[in-house]
């Protein structure tokens, strides 16, 4: 840390990635991306896109933005393209929260909430989740401030049904709902519809996870006209040509190629079951996620151990060494042979464990 960092930031906690290791090849299951690569087409789009590299790309990515705006069944004016879902998660935070609307967010959640809030001084509370990890509306509703959402959450899995979102948003109107949906395509339903009627609702995805993108970066924001005119406040004032040129054109592609990404979603929902039974047929507890990823814990067994065990046979699955979860391990959906591997390591451990 230098003499010239701003005192504003000297205790700021950063974001903790997932580990991108280079010392040895890994079945790596630990940062919830894709086994399958992105679709055929937008790997071809990029290829034709570098010819273009010498212009600034499309500030307000109307081709991008129209094919996902038809995609949520919305309008044009209800989409912001972002650098990521961070991104997008990044101007909601700027855009709507201060001194006087601070940010709610659960104690078990996406990292990045408190990170933001943190980095832009804004005050927030932490509002534990229930001893089986659901999020309880009611913790929620007659608070003041701006109300976080992971759904279905991270690192537990769980999804909240449309209707409490609803109850939620029907409780305040004056106060926001950002809802992040970055794993929504793998089980859950949607509440972009609920823009329609709901002007006090921001929706937050991601290309990263169900569309194979997560090295592109690039997600979006789904909200009224007028929430959405405010995140173009801060994204023209800080970053206009946030979404690069090869980015976009891998995005488009891949809306036009949707089927594909369906299919994969289609492919992981089903290895994620398999995991789920075999690894509760080995004495662990699996939440019920409806993720790309499972929550699991062995009682008697440390997440640390389980971790650490796994990692030195090759496969990288993601803990956090955080109260109430410390003892799960958080492992990335692969493919079916991926996980077969993964079942066949943690059968060894737990039969070390037992002898």
């Amino acid at each position: 840390m230098s003499v010239f960092l701003s005192e504003r930031f000297s205790s700021l906690t950063p974001y903790v990635p997932g580990e991108q290791p280079q010392d040895k090849k890994y079945i790596k299951l630990n940062t919830n991306e894709s086994p399958f690569p992105p679709a055929p087409n937008a790997i071809d789009a990029v290829s034709r896109a570098v010819e273009r590299l010498a212009l600034y790309p499309d500030p307000e990515q109307k081709a991008l933005t129209e094919k996902t705006a038809a995609l949520c069944g919305v309008g044009f004016e209800n989409v912001l393209m972002t650098n990521g879902s961070d991104e997008a998660l990044d101007f909601a935070f700027t855009a709507f929260c201060d001194t006087n609307s601070p940010a709610l967010f659960a104690d078990i959640t996406y990292g990045f909430y408190k990170v933001y809030a943190e980095w832009k001084h804004v005050p927030f509370t932490e509002i534990p989740l229930n001893d089986d990890f659901t999020l309880s509306v009611d913790d929620y509703i007659g608070k003041k401030g701006a109300v976080f959402i992971a759904n279905p959450n991270a690192p537990t899995g769980l999804l909240l049904p449309v209707s409490e979102i609803e109850r939620l948003l029907r409780a305040d109107a004056s106060r926001l709902v950002v809802v992040d949906e970055a794993y929504i395509d793998f089980g859950g339903e949607t509440v972009i519809p609920l823009i329609k009627e709901y002007c006090n609702l921001l929706v937050i995805r991601t290309f990263s996870k169900s569309r194979s993108m997560a090295g592109a970066r690039l997600g979006f924001a789904v909200g009224c006209k007028a929430l959405i005119d405010d995140l173009k406040q801060i994204k023209y004032s800080s970053n206009p040509f946030n979404v690069n040129a090869l980015t976009a054109a891998a995005g488009i592609a891949s809306l036009e190629n949707d089927s594909y990404n369906a299919e994969n979603c289609r492919t992981i929902c089903e290895n994620r079951e398999y995991t789920i039974r075999e690894l509760r047929k080995t004495g662990f507890f699996v939440t019920d996620s409806k993720t790309n990823f499972v929550f699991a814990k062995k009682p008697n067994v440390s997440g640390k151990y389980i971790y650490e065990t796994l990692k030195q046979n090759g496969i990288l699955v993601r803990r956090f060494d955080t109260p109430r979860i410390d003892d799960y391990v958080r492992i990335t959906v692969g493919t079916k042979e991926q996980m077969k591997t993964l079942i066949s390591e943690i059968k060894k451990i737990t039969e070390a464990q037992n002898a």
